[in-house]
């Protein structure tokens, strides 16, 4: 990409997209496009079409997405598999009929086999079955990376797909009802610190193992793949370390400075047992995740307090 290249960043204001925004906007691209979902519904082709022929993008980051962690996957179904083929289908369309020179869809490795061994190596997808809480979520996705594929089997395009591990930093969704773990744990510690809570409740039992990777590390990764990797193979996105769910609802606990108990609610789903990417591919590539999650988490924690904390008070 050139500095002056046209980038279109579908999804800037959430979790990914603001990462990415943010760091092409620090390396010097100066020719960023971008609307909110009032303004464009990218669910809506006409829309869409119509975006594309007047902007003319040469060059898409496609974070939007329909997210959420298990209560929203189980609750909201047909939203989930509904909202995401709509708007990856309209979106990868139109970029390979308006000439977009590539395009970087991404996935999660949450779309992975429930029970696919660890560490998650790329060529995993599709060998089992899925986590069924989300997978209406995760069969969208991997329809989302059978299209680019196909595009560029077909067509000759340059769509490349990206499969980041749990992610977590500014601009994340800390509702209680909808988030994921590590959000909905520093808002949790930091009420019951607020309150004087004697407990925090934490759901399942605590075993399960999960990576974290700040989404500025991965807004990193992905604008040195759109500029480095040309392939028809996903690529993992991660830190290719992980820890448990009650060593990390420690490592809040500390950094929130909540003074009592940690109870574990065991009548609540762990999801899956563990959930650990092998990033050997992108490290060979010649990049590698730098935030470490003690930094991370202080950062979170600290973007938590300035923008969610100040309203709920």
């Amino acid at each position: 990409m050139e500095r002056s290249s046209k980038i279109y960043i579908a999804g800037h204001r959430g979790l990914v997209g603001s990462a990415i925004l943010r760091k092409l906007q620090a390396d010097g691209y100066t020719n960023l496009v971008y609307k909110t979902s009032q303004e464009l519904d990218l669910r809506d082709k006409n829309q869409v079409d119509e975006f594309f022929a007047e902007e003319k993008p040469e060059y898409i980051f496609l974070a939007a997405a329909k997210v959420g962690g298990i209560v929203a996957n189980n609750e909201y179904p047909a939203d989930f598999i509904r909202d995401n083929l709509m708007i990856q289908t309209n979106v990868i369309d139109a970029a390979y009929r308006n000439g977009v020179k590539k395009l970087l869809f991404l996935g999660s490795t949450c779309i992975y086999p429930k029970f696919a061994p660890q560490p998650l190596k790329e060529e995993y997808l599709l060998t089992g079955e899925l986590e069924p809480t989300n997978e209406p979520y995760a069969i969208a996705k991997i329809a989302g990376i059978k299209m680019c594929q196909s595009y560029n089997r077909q067509y000759g395009t340059k769509y490349i797909s990206v499969m980041p591990t749990n992610l977590y930093g500014p601009n994340d969704n800390f509702d209680l009802h909808t988030s994921h773990v590590l959000p909905a744990l520093i808002r949790k510690f930091h009420e019951a610190k607020e309150n004087n809570a004697p407990y925090v409740e934490v759901w399942g039992t605590g075993t399960p193992r999960r990576e974290f990777l700040y989404s500025d590390d991965l807004a990193d990764a992905c604008v040195f793949l759109m500029n480095n990797y040309e392939g028809n193979e996903i690529v993992n996105v991660g830190v290719g370390e992980d820890i448990s769910i009650k060593e990390l609802a420690e490592k809040i606990k500390n950094i929130v400075g909540y003074q009592g108990e940690i109870k574990f609610d065991t009548t609540k789903p762990d999801g899956t047992p563990r959930k650990l990417v092998d990033v050997s591919k992108i490290n060979a590539l010649g990049w590698k995740a730098s935030i470490s999650l003690e930094e991370g988490l202080q950062k979170a924690y600290q973007w938590f307090l300035d923008n969610v904390a100040v309203k709920t008070n």
